[in-house]
């Protein structure tokens, strides 16, 4: 493992990574820092395709030192689809869809699980909590089963009906509250307080190694376009830490000098019903506050007040990328439209990207004969009140 340790983006302070760590003394989330001279004389990119296709092909890169500790249901490596029929509609030629919908749990949050788990695991974890909007909470009850940890799941009690069963059926302390994601999160605040130590708070950002999980997606990218980068990557943003992680996998494989200096510009995507990052770069803020009253059919997206805003707007304008806010109405018939193009069926928060891709291209923003990727970060089938199935005429006997 070439894992080194811990640094806090805000204020640089470096922490110790073989010991359990939360957010830096102030406030920020901390990330997981490699010695990349060092793994690069043992590995070169044309290895990866050798190895099994999973995301543990980038072990080198990846904080589980021990394989036994390894978690894994064989989450990774999920196909990127070209989609030429919904892309001439909308200007694109080369838009490409990355579909997260095939991974283990059905959603993207299997990778932040695999890696964040086993790492816990490492660390002597034996339980886990963490509040979510749903996908999440499914994906660690999972992945803490099979390591032998428990897990005690938050969630709103709007979250999807599925994402609840899923926990159950995993065997999870399952704890429904009326309200957002933020009062779940508080409610696990409450638990990890009083436990003495014994419960691990693994929210979003507040642990450092989902992150890792997140970053694999960007590795395949590249990966998957023969060590190329796109030109554009978008990406439904909640907590962002999907985004945060390309961006960090992007970085990484510039030190590595496996891609170019030229990053793909970055696109985070929210609802005009809950929107604080695309406020907060469009004012030139460093952080976003609260969304109030905070709705929307992607619920995936409904972060209020994301722990990890500053390090999604630094990657925005790293980038030269952008954040724009997309309605429900635009979401739901983006997503029917390409399912009827593409035979695909996405999820909301994914369709919602497509929706950010057509106005994107029309407003010039995407170039002609520019390279898109969608991130799809969950199965369309997971949500089935998206599609209207009740004017279907029913056939006499």
């Amino acid at each position: 493992m070439y894992l080194t340790h811990l640094e806090c983006p805000r204020c640089g302070r470096e922490h110790d990574a073989g010991v359990l760590q939360n957010l830096c003394e102030c406030g920020s989330p901390l990330l997981a820092r490699y010695d990349l001279a060092a793994a690069a004389r043992v590995v070169e990119p044309e290895r990866f395709g050798l190895r099994p296709a999973d995301l543990w092909r980038y072990r080198e890169l990846l904080p589980v030192a021990d394989p036994r500790n390894v978690t894994t249901l064989g989450e990774g490596w999920t196909p990127m689809l070209r989609v030429p029929a919904y892309g001439a509609d909308i200007g694109i030629d080369e838009l490409l869809v990355k579909d997260e919908g095939l991974t283990p749990t059905g959603s993207f949050k299997a990778r932040g699980a695999a890696v964040g788990v086993s790492r816990a695991r490492e660390l002597g974890v034996r339980r886990i909590a963490m509040p979510t909007n749903g996908n999440a909470g499914a994906a660690w009850a999972t992945y803490a089963t099979r390591a032998g940890l428990g897990a005690t799941i938050v969630m709103p009690l709007s979250a999807p009906t599925i994402c609840r069963q899923e926990c159950l059926a995993a065997g999870a302390d399952l704890r429904l509250v009326d309200g957002l994601i933020g009062d779940a999160g508080r409610q696990v605040a409450a638990l990890v307080a009083a436990s003495d130590g014994t419960v691990f708070d693994a929210g979003t950002l507040r642990e450092p190694y989902r992150l890792e999980g997140k970053k694999t997606m960007g590795f395949e990218i590249v990966e998957q376009l023969g060590w190329q980068v796109p030109d554009v990557i978008i990406y439904p943003t909640g907590g962002g830490v999907g985004l945060i992680g390309i961006h960090k996998a992007l970085g990484e494989l510039r030190e590595l000098g496996w891609v170019e200096d030229k990053l793909p510009r970055l696109v985070a995507v929210q609802s005009t019903g809950c929107a604080p990052i695309v406020r907060a770069f469009a004012a030139g803020d460093d952080r976003a506050r609260p969304w109030e009253d905070a709705h929307t059919v992607a619920f995936g997206i409904t972060v209020p007040a994301p722990l990890g805003d500053e390090l999604i707007l630094a990657a925005l304008r790293a980038t030269a990328g952008t954040a724009i806010a997309v309605d429900d109405a635009e979401i739901l018939t983006d997503l029917r439209d390409f399912a009827a193009r593409e035979g695909l069926l996405l999820c909301p928060e994914g369709a919602a990207c497509l929706t950010a891709a057509r106005r994107l291209r029309a407003c010039g923003w995407i170039r002609a004969g520019e390279r898109v990727v969608v991130l799809n970060t969950g199965a369309g089938v997971k949500y089935p009140e998206t599609i209207d199935v009740s004017g279907v005429p029913v056939l006499p006997r």
